[in-house]
């Protein structure tokens, strides 16, 4: 068993206020992001505009901390919400929802794309591949603030996390900031260069991410008031199954194109 770090969420507090480290890898992740594409259109020579990237951060973040939070709602609680609608804009109780928030990115591109007449997929590719930063930070973040953690195990590398009992658990926040952030990263980064149609690049990163998530959760704790599904998959798992199938479908549709 490996000793968990504990290390302190807050990295400094001022009277009632706090800079957590989760809220600051979040920060670091889109700022990455933002240089990441800026990179990519002076290198390939796009003319885009000159705040084009400003414009399109401004509405892909707003779209994704809405997607975000009405997807843990409607996916993971809506039951609670449906009898206190209030606690939805109450998102400092925590909440979030990756593939929520996918959806609200997604949307918010497209009307992006659809107001200043920019070609969707071409966008979607360029800020596709730096989404695992955003991503690999996050579950950083989820690991320090000793959430989100594993099932129960022995395997020697498991780690006791203050917030999940006494047993020794996966790190599975670890697993997933390697797979969905380092490797999905990696993985993209050495495809972005070729040639591909675009919108490929896009289903490539929802098939992965899919298919990442989905064996991660084998390892990790199931939300307690949902519990299993069919016995043996998570709502994450369902999830990342429609995520794989969607992804499939954009790909065939693409590549017919």
């Amino acid at each position: 068993m490996i000793p968990y770090p504990d290390i302190n969420p807050e990295i400094v507090r001022i009277g009632p206020l706090s800079v957590r480290w989760y809220g600051l890898m979040y920060l670091i992740g889109f700022a990455l992001s933002y240089l990441l594409v800026r990179y990519q259109i002076k290198k390939k020579g796009l003319n885009f505009g000159k705040d084009f990237v400003e414009s399109l951060y401004s509405y892909i973040i707003l779209g994704l901390l809405i997607g975000a939070r009405l997807g843990y709602v409607i996916f993971y609680n809506p039951v609670y919400y449906f009898y206190r609608p209030l606690e939805i804009f109450a998102i400092w109780h925590g909440g979030l929802s990756f593939h929520g928030g996918l959806i609200g990115s997604i949307i918010a591109g497209l009307l992006f794309c659809r107001k200043y007449r920019f070609e969707f997929w071409q966008v979607s590719d360029l800020v596709i591949i730096t989404a695992p930063v955003g991503l690999g930070l996050g579950r950083l973040g989820n690991f320090i603030n000793s959430e989100l953690y594993g099932r129960i195990t022995d395997v020697p590398w498991a780690m006791v996390f203050p917030s999940g009992g006494s047993l020794p658990r996966h790190p599975s926040q670890l697993y997933e900031f390697f797979l969905e952030g380092i490797l999905l990263f990696a993985v993209l980064w050495i495809l972005k260069d070729r040639g591909f149609r675009s919108g490929i690049l896009s289903s490539i990163f929802i098939i992965l991410y899919g298919s990442f998530r989905f064996f991660v959760e084998f390892f990790r704790e199931p939300d307690l008031h949902i519990g299993f599904i069919l016995g043996i998959f998570t709502m994450g798992q369902i999830l990342s199954l429609l995520m794989i199938f969607a992804g499939a479908g954009i790909l065939y549709i693409r590549k017919k194109s």
